[in-house]
C-alpha cells in the first residue's frame, strides 16, 4: 500500500462529498451537484484500492482501458477550461445596438445569485450606454414561479432601466435557444450586440451566437462566487462538450 496515495483519495473524497453537499444547498434547479457525489464514491473506492493493493490484479487491458479513459477526460477538461477562460474577462464594446442578458434560474423570491450578476452587469452597461436596447432572455422552466424573461425585466425596471429599453424573449429552455430566439428581435447580422452571461459562460454563448449567424457579437462577463466557480467551470464543460457534438459551436 502507498500511504500517500491512500491519504490523497480519502482527501478527495472527502472534498468532493463536502463540495456537493455545498453545491446542493445553494438549490440551483439542476441535479449538476450529484457529479460530486459520484466522484467522491470513486475516490473512495480508488482509496479502497490502494489499501488493499487492487490495482497491479486489475487485468492488464481493463487497466489500459480506465488510464486511457481518465487521460482523455483530464485533456477535454483542460482544453475545455482554457476555452473559457479566454473570454473569462470580456466587457463588450461600448455603445452597442443591443445587449443580450441570459436568463438563469428564478425563484418566487426573485432572480437567483447568478442571475443577479448578469442583471448588475447589464444595468452598469445601460447607463453607461443610453442608446443600447436590452433583450431580456429566458422562458419558464417546471421549477419556476413565472418565465425568466419576466423576473430580468421586472428587475432591469426597479433598476432604473425605462420598459422601452427592454425587449423580452420568454420562450427559450437553454442557451442555444436564448441565441437563436433573441435573434428574432434584432438583426443578428447588422446590429453590434453584446452577450451578458457569467464570465464561465461567455466563451459558448458567443460561439453559439457566431455559429447562429450574429456577426458582429461579444461578450460581456458578469462575476460569480467564486465558492461555485469549480462547480460550474465543470458543468459549463460539459455543455461546451455537448453543443460541440450537436454541431452548434463555431
Amino acid at each position: 500500500m502507498n500511504p500517500f496515495l491512500f491519504i490523497l483519495f480519502i482527501v478527495l473524497a472527502a472534498a468532493s462529498l463536502a463540495y456537493g453537499i455545498l453545491i446542493c444547498l445553494t438549490a440551483s434547479g439542476t441535479a449538476f451537484f450529484m457529479v460530486w457525489f459520484v466522484l467522491s464514491a470513486l475516490f473512495a473506492l480508488c482509496a479502497v484500492s490502494s489499501k488493499l493493493s487492487l490495482w497491479p490484479r486489475i487485468p492488464l487491458g481493463l487497466r489500459v482501458v480506465i488510464i486511457a479513459a481518465v487521460s482523455s477526460a483530464a485533456m477535454i477538461i483542460a482544453a475545455t477550461f482554457t476555452c473559457i477562460l479566454s473570454e473569462f474577462h470580456a466587457e463588450g464594446a461600448p455603445n452597442l445596438d443591443y445587449i443580450i442578458v441570459l436568463g438563469a434560474q428564478v425563484r418566487s423570491s426573485g432572480p437567483s445569485n447568478v442571475l443577479v450578476h448578469r442583471l448588475d452587469t447589464a444595468v452598469a452597461y445601460l447607463r453607461e450606454n443610453p442608446e443600447t436596447v436590452c433583450i431580456v432572455s429566458g422562458g419558464q422552466g417546471s421549477n419556476e414561479p413565472s418565465s425568466e424573461a419576466a423576473v430580468m425585466k421586472k428587475y432591469l425596471e426597479n433598476s432604473g432601466i425605462k420598459e422601452n429599453r427592454i425587449l423580452t424573449e420568454d420562450k427559450s429552455e437553454n442557451t442555444f435557444q436564448n441565441i437563436v430566439f433573441s435573434a428574432r428581435l434584432c438583426d443578428p447580422q447588422a446590429d453590434r450586440i453584446g452577450i451578458v452571461t457569467n464570465n464561465f459562460h461567455v466563451f459558448r454563448a458567443v460561439h453559439l451566437a457566431k455559429k447562429s449567424g450574429y456577426s458582429d457579437v461579444s461578450g460581456i462577463a458578469a462575476p460569480i462566487n467564486p465558492l461555485y466557480l469549480l462547480n460550474n467551470m465543470l458543468r459549463e464543460t460539459m455543455g461546451i462538450c455537448k453543443d460541440f457534438l450537436c454541431g452548434n459551436l463555431s
